[in-house]
C-alpha cells in the first residue's frame, strides 16, 4: 500500500471512530418526559423545565438566540436560554420599539429603534427576565436563563421531552408569572423517565 493509501485508510479509520463513538454517545441518551399541570390538574403550556448534572458547564458564550418584535408582541413570549448566551431583538414592526427590563438577572434598555440593533446582548446570570416596551404596555415576554444546556419548554398538553444520559439530575420546574422556579428535585435518569409536576 502506498503512503497515499495508507493515509487514507486512516482518515477513513478516524471518521470511522468518531462516527461509532457519537452512535455510542445517543445510544446512551435516554428519553426524559416531564408533565406538568397546575393544581386543578390541568396541562401548563409554555413551563420552563431544566435539569442540571453538577458536571456540565453551566455557562455557553458561543450560545445564540433570537426574541423578535412582530405586531406589538415578542416572538417568541417565552424564551429559555443558557447562561452566557447572546440575544438578538430584531424589530420587524414598521414602528418604532423601546425595550427594557428592570429584573435583577439582566437590567437593560434597548431606546427607540428600527430593524436590528447592532450588538446581542449578553445574559450571564441565571433567573428571570421580564421584558417590556416603554411605547407599547401590552408588549410582555419573559427570558428564563438557566445554569445547564439541558432544559424545555412544555407543549400544549403540559409535556416537555428530553434526552438525558443515565444518571443523577436535580430539576426545576417554572411557569410565566411566577418570579422564582420551584424548588429543585432529584431524580435518577435509568431508561426511559417520566416526571410528574404540580405547580400550585
Amino acid at each position: 500500500m502506498n503512503k497515499g493509501n495508507m493515509m487514507l485508510a486512516a482518515i477513513v479509520r478516524t471518521v470511522w471512530l468518531v462516527l461509532a463513538a457519537t452512535i455510542v454517545s445517543v445510544a446512551h441518551a435516554d428519553t426524559v418526559t416531564v408533565s406538568v399541570t397546575d393544581a386543578a390538574g390541568n396541562a401548563v403550556t409554555d413551563a420552563v423545565v431544566a435539569f442540571y448534572d453538577g458536571k456540565t458547564p453551566a455557562s455557553n458564550p458561543n450560545a445564540t438566540g433570537k426574541i423578535v418584535q412582530k405586531n406589538k408582541m415578542f416572538n417568541p413570549k417565552i424564551t429559555v436560554v443558557q447562561t452566557g448566551t447572546n440575544i438578538s431583538f430584531p424589530n420587524e414592526d414598521s414602528f418604532r420599539h423601546h425595550v427594557y427590563s428592570f429584573s435583577p438577572a439582566k437590567k437593560f434598555e434597548l431606546k427607540l429603534y428600527s430593524g436590528v440593533p447592532t450588538n446581542p446582548l449578553p445574559f450571564e446570570q441565571a433567573g428571570v427576565v421580564t421584558l417590556g416596551c416603554n411605547i407599547h404596555d401590552s408588549m410582555l415576554g419573559y427570558i428564563y436563563i438557566v445554569d445547564t444546556p439541558f432544559f424545555a419548554k412544555t407543549d400544549d398538553k403540559g409535556r416537555a421531552m428530553l434526552k438525558l444520559s443515565e444518571g443523577q439530575y436535580t430539576y426545576q420546574v417554572w411557569s410565566p408569572g411566577v418570579n422564582k422556579p420551584a424548588t429543585e428535585q432529584k431524580v435518577k435518569v435509568d431508561g426511559a423517565t417520566e416526571v410528574k409536576v404540580s405547580i400550585p
